[in-house]
């Protein structure tokens, strides 16, 4: 089992960038392909990027790629997600996800664990 908490989310100005950092607890997290999703009020949970267990293969949805950016330290135990060039529109709570067995998916019915959330605000 893993635990995710995240954190680095807050009000940023419009063009702007911030940097979402996930932790995780136990000593398996190289054994997680990793992903990280938003939600915004009042619209379903969606996928943003991707990485698998090693770091070396990445996925993204298309309306980030070129602005956000997924990587992960498996010594460190996180993952993190570089977002530049921020819009009004990203504002949403920001999760990230461990799935144990289905590689690098898009589908949050797919992974097994979740962090709490941290909260991101893109002012216009």
């Amino acid at each position: 089992q893993v635990q995710l908490v995240e954190s680095g989310g807050g009000l940023v100005q419009a063009g702007g960038s911030l940097r979402l950092s996930c932790a995780a607890s136990g000593r398996t997290f190289s054994s997680y392909a990793m992903g990280w999703f938003r939600q915004a009020p009042g619209k379903e949970r969606e996928f943003l990027a991707a990485i698998n267990r090693n770091g070396d293969r990445t996925y993204y949805r298309d309306s980030v790629k070129g602005r956000f950016s997924i990587s992960r330290d498996n010594a460190k135990n996180t993952v993190d997600l570089q977002m530049n060039s921020l819009k009004p529109e990203d504002t949403a709570v920001y999760y990230c996800a461990a799935d144990r067995y289905s590689g690098i998916v898009a589908s949050p019915n797919l992974y097994d664990y979740w962090g709490q959330g941290t909260e991101v605000t893109v002012s216009s």
